[in-house]
Formats: C-alpha cells, structure tokens, sequence
C-alpha cells in the first residue's frame, strides 16, 4: 500500500469538524514546495538565454 493509499484511509475517519484545518495544511505544504521550487525556475528562464546560445553549444558540443 503506498503512502497516498494510507493518507486516503485514513481520511476517512477524520471528523468533518477537522477537514478545514487539513485542508489548509494541505495547501500549505503545496504553497511551501512551490515557494522552494520558485528561485531555481526564476534563475532557469534567466539563464535559458545564455544556456542556448550558439557559443554554449560549441562549447559543450564535445561532452
């Protein structure tokens, strides 16, 4: 059974009173991943430019 299996099941029993509080902490840990992932997507479209230059090609053309 994986994780997501387990989590799922065990949903099931959690109150109706609780599901507000689990679905705000379920969007934060996807805000916080997005926030984590956020400084290296910025930088790869920066750099995109330079990274697909003829010059960077010939240069990297012999690995």
């Amino acid at each position: 059974m994986s994780k997501k299996d387990i989590i799922v099941q065990e949903l099931e029993s959690v109150p109706e009173k609780a599901c507000d509080a689990l679905l705000g902490f379920i969007h934060s840990l996807k805000s916080r991943d997005a926030e984590d992932a956020a400084p290296a997507l910025l930088a790869e479209s920066a750099l995109m430019k330079d990274w697909l230059s003829p010059e960077e090609e010939a240069a990297w053309a012999d690995l």
